[in-house]
Parts: C-alpha cells; sequence; structure tokens
C-alpha cells in the first residue's frame, strides 16, 4: 500500500569486478573482535551531509577494476499535514547526459491529490535555486487515472544547467494523499496479518492549552532569535478563541509572561508580541527549569479551572544549546519532566544549530507524547517552527484507544495515543490468532470536544489475491510493498520500532534486556538494519561472465549492475550460473517488434499474419492476459521518436519495457528494458542486459544474453524472447528498444486474450470472395481475399515482413486499418492502466490488483 515503503536497510550489494557481494544482516556484536577485518570491506549508517541520514559502504577495489554499490530499502511514508511525502535524493553533482528519476504509485483506495514540488536544494553553498520555482522541475511529466500515478523527471544537460550550473544537488519530492471513505480508516488483512490506518478528519478541533517556551540565552543572539521571534507573532495569529496560552522566556533565568493561562484575545497576542519583541539574549541555558515551569502553569490552569470541553496540554519548547545552568544531568532532567508532566502535557521540541543537545530534545518528545525537529544552522528557524507549529495546530481527537478481540489478535502494536491531530496518521498492525476467522472487530473510542466518540466496524478477513500497491519503485517489491508479505514485515517494522524505543528510554532494569533481544531477534529475522544489528557483504554463488565492448553501450547502460534483496533465510539456494543463451535463437513468429509490427503464426493452418498497431508515446499495451488461469500477463509500454523524412507517419513508436508477471505458484515479477532487468520472485533481482547471466527461482527461470536478447521461461511450458535493439549512433527517428517472441505457448490457456494472446491456439483460413460492394464485377476487379479467424472476416493482402533483426524474412497476410477488423474490441481495451495492470477488458482477468 501506499505507506508500505519502511525505513529500514532492505538490500546493499556490491559487485566488483564480475563478482557479486551480497549484505547479510546479523547481530551487532557487543564485542570489537573483528573491528580491524571489519574496515576493510564493510557498511555502516553514519551521519553524512547535514539533515540526512547516511548509509555507507566501502571496499578496497584492485588496481583497474570497477565496482558498483546497490541499496534498496523500505520506508513508511509519514503522513503530514495531509499529505505523504516521497523524497529521493537527485546528487550527482555534474552535468550528465543521461538523467532520469521515475516514481510509480498505486493506491487501491484511489488518489485523492498528487503534486510535485520545486527541487528543494541542499543547504550547501552554490546550490541556489532554478530560475523557475513555481512549480514541478523542468521536464516532469505527471500520469495519473483514480489509483495510478507515473511521475518521470528527465531534465536534459540544459535543463539541469538552468537549475544548478553545476550539476543537480537537490531534492525530488512527490506528496500525495488517498481517498479515505471511512471514519474508522483503512484496514488491510493479509496472511495472517492486518495494518490499520486511521486518519478521520472533518472533526471540530479541541481547544489548546499550550505554552510558547523560547531560548533567550546569549548563544540566540542575532538571526535565530529574530527569525523565532516573527515565527510566533505568525503562531499567536494562528491560536483559536477557545485556546489558551501562555510564554515563557529562559536563558540563566526563567522569565515568565503571565503566570497563569490567558484566553485568545486581540489584546492579549498584542501584549505577547510585545513581550517576544522585547525579550534579549543573554546567559546560560536552564532547559530543566524552564519545563518545569511551563509543565506547572498547564497544570495549575487544568486543576483551577472548570473546564467544560475537553482540551489538550502542549509546550512547545526551542533551544539551540545544551543545559548549562540548573540541573544539567540528562537523565535527571528527563526523569523530572516526565514525573511533573504525569502523561497529560505533551512537549513539541525545536532543536537549532550544530551545538543543540538533539538527543536530550529527542528523548523529552519521546517519552512526553510529542515530537521533535531539527533546524540547522543555515535554515530559517522561523519558517521551520511555524512549518513544525502547523502539524500540531488542530487536536481533533484525544485519549485515542483502538482495541480488537483478544481471541482474534495476538499481538499488536501500540493501540493507546494521547492525540490525535488534523493531517497525521494513526498506523497499528497486528498478527491474528486465528486467520482463519472470517472477520476482525475493530472499536475506536476517543475523545472530541465535549462528546465521546465511538467507532465500530468489522473487517472481512478471508483470503484474497495480495499485492494492492506499490510506492515509490518501478515495480512491486516482493516482501516490501505489493509483496505476499508487506503487511507482516510493516507489522514486524513497527514492533521493532516500538522494542528499541523501550529499550533506548528503558531503566537499567531486566525489561530493557528483554525490549533489546526481541527487537535484535525480530530485526535479524526480518532482515532490518537497525543500531542492534549489522550488515556484512558476503561473496554471492552468481558470477557474471564479462563479454567484450559489446555494441558499445556498457557506458551508454549506467551503472546497473546486480542487486538482490534482503529477505527471510530462503530454503532455495540462491540463483545460479548457467551457460547462456546464444544471441542467434529459434523461436515462433509470433511477435510485436519494431514500430511496433506484429505478426502472428497460425501453425495448424500453416498461415502467417501480421498487423500493426500505432499507438501513443506513454500507452502501456496488453500483449498477453492469461493472469485468471495460467497466472501469465504480459504489457509493453510503447516510446515515441520523429517519423523519418518522407514518410506517411507522423511519428514511430517502439517498446521500451515489457513487463511480465507471474501469479502461479507465487507470485513474480519482470521488468525488461534495453538497459535491465528487474526480476522479483521473493528475492529481488537486478541483471544489466550488457553483462550475460542466469537466474531464476519459483519456476521461473531468466537468461540474459549480453546485448542481444533476454529469454524467460515459465515452469518450463511457457517461453518468451525480448530481443534487445541498440544503436551505437542512433538517427533521430530511431530508439534503443525491445521486440517480444512468444517461444513456447503450451501454457497459456485457451482463455488467453491481449494484442497475441488472443490468438493462440486458434485457426485461422484463407477464402477468395467476391469484390466489395460498390465496384463492378465486369471490371476486371480480382477478387478480395479474406482471412476468417475467431469469426472475424478480415480482408488481408499478401506482404512480406523481417523479423528476428532482419535476420528472417517471412510472408505474412496483411489487416490493414490498425487491425480493427482482425482484433476483438478496439485499441483502447488494450490499454493497461499501469504497467503491471492485470486486468482485461473481456472479462477473463481479476481486478486491477497487484
Amino acid at each position: 500500500m501506499k505507506k508500505t515503503v519502511l525505513l529500514c536497510c532492505r538490500n546493499c550489494s556490491r559487485l566488483l569486478g564480475d563478482q557479486v557481494f551480497q549484505g547479510e544482516i546479523t547481530e551487532r556484536e557487543k564485542k570489537n573482535g573483528d573491528k580491524l577485518k571489519e574496515k576493510r570491506n564493510k557498511t555502516s549508517e553514519d551521519n553524512g551531509e547535514k539533515g540526512t541520514e547516511m548509509f555507507r559502504a566501502s571496499v578496497v577495489i584492485p588496481s583497474k577494476d570497477k565496482a558498483a554499490f546497490f541499496l534498496s530499502y523500505e520506508e513508511l511514508l509519514q503522513r503530514r499535514l495531509g499529505k505523504y511525502e516521497h523524497v529521493i535524493s537527485v546528487r550527482p553533482q555534474q552535468l550528465v547526459g543521461r538523467l532520469m528519476v521515475e516514481v510509480n504509485i498505486l493506491e487501491r483506495s484511489g488518489l485523492e491529490s498528487l503534486e510535485v514540488l520545486p527541487l528543494q536544494h541542499s543547504r550547501q553553498k552554490g546550490s541556489g535555486r532554478g530560475e523557475d520555482d513555481s512549480g514541478p522541475p523542468p521536464s516532469t511529466v505527471i500520469n495519473q487515472n483514480d489509483t495510478f500515478a507515473k511521475v518521470t523527471f528527465k531534465p536534459s544537460v540544459v535543463q539541469q544547467a538552468k537549475i544548478a550550473q553545476n550539476g543537480i544537488l537537490g531534492d525530488f519530492i512527490i506528496r500525495y494523499d488517498v481517498n479515505r471513505e471511512q471514519s474508522i480508516g483503512d484496514i488491510e488483512v493479509l496472511n495472517g496479518y492486518f495494518v490499520h490506518y486511521f486518519a478521520p478528519r472533518d472533526l471540530p478541533p479541541l481547544p489548546k492549552n499550550v505554552v510558547f517556551v523560547l531560548d533567550s540565552s546569549a548563544s540566540m543572539v542575532g538571526t535565530k532569535l529574530r527569525q523565532t521571534k516573527d515565527a510566533l507573532f505568525t503562531i499567536l495569529h494562528d491560536l483559536r478563541p477557545q485556546d489558551h496560552f501562555s510564554i515563557i522566556g529562559f536563558s540563566n533565568r526563567i522569565k515568565v509572561w503571565k503566570d497563569h493561562l490567558v484566553s485568545v484575545t486581540p489584546d492579549n497576542v498584542r501584549d505577547g508580541k510585545i513581550y517576544i519583541h522585547h525579550m534579549s539574549p543573554t546567559g546560560g541555558t536552564d532547559i530543566n527549569g524552564a519545563l518545569q515551569r511551563a509543565i506547572k502553569l498547564l497544570n495549575d490552569y487544568v486543576a483551577h479551572n472548570d473546564i467544560e470541553d475537553r482540551s489538550v496540554s502542549l509546550i512547545v519548547f526551542l533551544t539551540d544549546g545544551k543545559p548549562t545552568v540548573g540541573e544539567t544531568h540528562t537523565l535527571k532532567i528527563l526523569n523530572n519532566t516526565k514525573e511533573a508532566a504525569r502523561g497529560q502535557v505533551c512537549i513539541f521540541t525545536i532543536g537549532i544549530g550544530d551545538d543543540v543537545d538533539f538527543k536530550l530534545l529527542e528523548k523529552l518528545s519521546l517519552e512526553n507524547c510529542g515530537l521533535t525537529r531539527r533546524v540547522l544552522e543555515e535554515e530559517d528557524a522561523g519558517s521551520q517552527l511555524i512549518g513544525f507549529y502547523d502539524e500540531i495546530r488542530t487536536p481533533l481527537l484525544s485519549d485515542i484507544r483502538v482495541d480488537y478481540p483478544r481471541a482474534a489478535v495476538e499481538q499488536t502494536t501500540r493501540t493507546l495515543f494521547p492525540n490525535y491531530f488534523n493531517g497525521s496518521e494513526i498506523v497499528i498492525a497486528g498478527k491474528l490468532a486465528d486467520s482463519s476467522a472470517e472477520q476482525l472487530h475493530v472499536e475506536v473510542t476517543a475523545s472530541n470536544s465535549k462528546k465521546f466518540v465511538i467507532l465500530k466496524t468489522d473487517v472481512p478477513v478471508g483470503p484474497r489475491e495480495v499485492g494492492n500497491g506499490v510506492a515509490g519503485s518501478a515495480g512491486p517489491e516482493g516482501g516490501g510493498a505489493g509483496g505476499p508479505k508487506h503487511v507482516e514485515r510493516l507489522w514486524g517494522y513497527l514492533t521493532v520500532r516500538e522494542l528499541l524505543s523501550s529499550w533506548l528510554h528503558g531503566g537499567d532494569g531486566p525489561e530493557k534486556e528483554r525490549a533489546r533481544q526481541k527487537a535484535q531477534a525480530l530485526a535479524v529475522a526480518y532482515r532490518f538494519l537497525t543500531p542492534l544489528t549489522a550488515m556484512h557483504l558476503q561473496r554471492s554463488a552468481l558470477r557474471l561472465d564479462q563479454p567484450g565492448d559489446a555494441l558499445g553501450t556498457a557506458a551508454a547502460a549506467g551503472p546497473e549492475a546486480l542487486v538482490q534483496s534482503l529477505r527471510g533465510a530462503s530454503p532455495q539456494p540462491g540463483p545460479a550460473l548457467k551457460k547462456p543463451y546464444s544471441p542467434r535463437i529459434k523461436v515462433s513468429r509470433t511477435s510485436v517488434d519494431g514500430d511496433p509490427h506484429f505478426v502472428v503464426d497460425f501453425p495448424l493452418s500453416k498461415l502467417t499474419v501480421c498487423f500493426n498497431i500505432d499507438g501513443q508515446p506513454g500507452d502501456i499495451l496488453r500483449l498477453v492476459s492469461d493472469h485468471a488461469d495460467s497466472g501469465v500477463t504480459v504489457n509493453g509500454e510503447l516510446i515515441g521518436a520523429p517519423a523519418p523524412p518522407g514518410g506517411h507517419k507522423k511519428q514511430r513508436t517502439y517498446f521500451r519495457t515489457i513487463t511480465i508477471l507471474v501469479n502461479k505458484p507465487e507470485r513474480s515479477y519482470l521488468e525488461i528494458t534495453p538497459n535491465r532487468v528487474i526480476l522479483d520472485g521473493g528475492d529481488r533481482l537486478v541483471l544489466p542486459c550488457n553483462q550475460s547471466a542466469v537466474a531464476g527461482s519459483r519456476g521461473l527461470e531468466v537468461s540474459v544474453s549480453a546485448n542481444a536478447n533476454v529469454t524467460v521461461t515459465i515452469q518450463n511450458t511457457i517461453a518468451f524472447v525480448i530481443l534487445i535493439h541498440l544503436y551505437k549512433k542512433p538517427a533521430p527517428y530511431q530508439r534503443n528498444h525491445l521486440g517480444f517472441y512468444i517461444s513456447n505457448s503450451k501454457g497459456l490457456s485457451g482463455n488467453c486474450h491481449g494484442l497475441l494472446g488472443q490468438f493462440l491456439n486458434q485457426e485461422a483460413r484463407l477464402t477468395e470472395e467476391p469484390a466489395g460492394l460498390g465496384k463492378d464485377p465486369q471490371a476486371g476487379e480480382q477478387p478480395e481475399t479474406v482471412l476468417k479467424v475467431k469469426g472475424h472476416r478480415v480482408p488481408v493482402v499478401w506482404k512480406q515482413r523481417k523479423i528476428y533483426n532482419g535476420e528472417e524474412q517471412v510472408d505474412c497476410w496483411f489487416a490493414r486499418n490498425n487491425a480493427a477488423e482482425l482484433i476483438d474490441g478496439a485499441y483502447k481495451d488494450y490499454l493497461a492502466a499501469h504497467p503491471f495492470d492485470s486486468e482485461t477488458s473481456f472479462g477473463l482477468g481479476p481486478s486491477r490488483a497487484l
């Protein structure tokens, strides 16, 4: 689903020469025994550029050799301000000939909104914004329907130079949200696990009791304090009439504006702004004293006022330093704060600059139902503060409790939440005690202003097909988004995250150690990289043949080599090398190649028929649709090119991507381009097309013959061959593209459909009929040749066509007019919504689910 790109390292592989080294997740040792050895060949987590989390991999590379590193990961997208945000770091830091970012988003509940932001550039010098920041970056193309969106960013060298003269250095950001029909949320049940996304809206806001605590120590002098004051002016104007507030400035002294909370009136807002304006930086930093005073203000207000409406009590705390005055011991500050707040006050912290004790702020928020943000030295602290406040400005519910029947649910993640803020989301995952149950009862209770909210529903638990979404990847991940275990992995991730929090913020007793052991065991089982696990690169059994510089395309293909995914241990061995197929192969004539030209062989009738399809660039054509029976679907995506001069066509189209989905006995996915093959059959594998290799799993075998073809064999009863067409110096009307040939169709059913599939296992015959109506039979008109197939009567003419890269010429009977009289339905009936669409328009397949 939308949110199942989990932030955990799922795979790190290294290609060194012709050898593949896979990342293996193991328990992190407490000892430093193999430290020296690991320095030579290691992976690690570290802080890189400020504001980012960096994964590092290092290796000793032999002289004149090449190495490539590949990291695939999952990330749980956080919903903030009503949107999910997916960020892709684009940092070539030089002008490059080929640069492309492609994001596919699939949402079974439907896309409500989608936007692509201007490039958010690095904070480092020399990376200012481009000329036009009013919309998506130049060259961005967005194609979407109700449930699927494809976003492509492919700037030319000129466009890159306009963005940044020395190359792009920034983040490509997509924001979107989904349709939400049920107030109780979106609940997905899959293979004995469930995930519950709860994000209600259209509720009246709860009143806030908020204390703004601002660091006014000497280190805040200058821009930081000025920007913070400006932000607080804006925030005070945004408070609602039912809210109550106060302000505290602190350095080595605690300066309270009012010794009680006041209501939001124009006079109080004006007086608060005046107080903030007169704050001046001086002295040290008494973090403990400021927090104690703020909590006391809130507790006193709640205790001494007969509050009819339910409300939430918040502290917004901002500092740029470490505790230097009063209580300076971190653990004592945490204990004092937790004891004073008693779970009734939520603390939201903001740390500014490099000198702030961010770990202290993070723990203060985690232990007191809040959030934390970091603002870098060179960033605008004011805008960051306003953005952070916007996330918490509208509380809708408090005291949220989510209940599932104890007899039905074996384990769940956290189910009690103090507050829910508009635009955010609560995510709960669980393990079913009885996966054979027909329904799961869900009940949510919460407080909203003057009323008590109770929501109930029963969710069907019956078996259904897996794979309902892709986020942020070119295709479904076997165990990630859309895979058969993505809900289970989400449960594992959330459970590990909660155990790590207990371990990090617990005491020194046995509970802390038990939390550590459980978190470590789960992280190893699900292959998550955490502070308790480590990744080691180990040599794989797979070795790549190194051909010569065939067609000179190695450089053009880019650094795309073999990537294997990190998943739970499999009883089957990894992909093993076999002798690659020869580029000169014998396959059936039934194919589609070139612009695109279709050829269909009817061996029983000893006839060959051909036709053309003039599609549009970006169209995805259904070539083979047998999802309901054999479980096989083949789709092809078109690209465009100008037509050669003097021709009758305005443009040419070619297949740039062939996607093969195999649903039986287990799900596997193949995405083939002229540059690479992505195989996801439980273990994710990326094979470059300029190197020969063979791999397979689950009855699916893929053989790459370098720069020549890709052969796909399914259960030894179905075989496809994809020819790779590459050009050293392409003419303007030429594009690197693919041809699709059906080598063996024995395993495909009689119900098979698609532009090619509908003709398999069919018979055809030719007849001669009198010339068409309106023509004079005495005028010497030749009889018309008619093909009869599947109940269609199709006028045809004799033609010759070259296939197999021009190596073979076939005689065929050509059906004119885009085969309108030959194929079932119309051209639009063969358009897929996205590359992984297995639905058909002829009632032969299931719903459009992956």
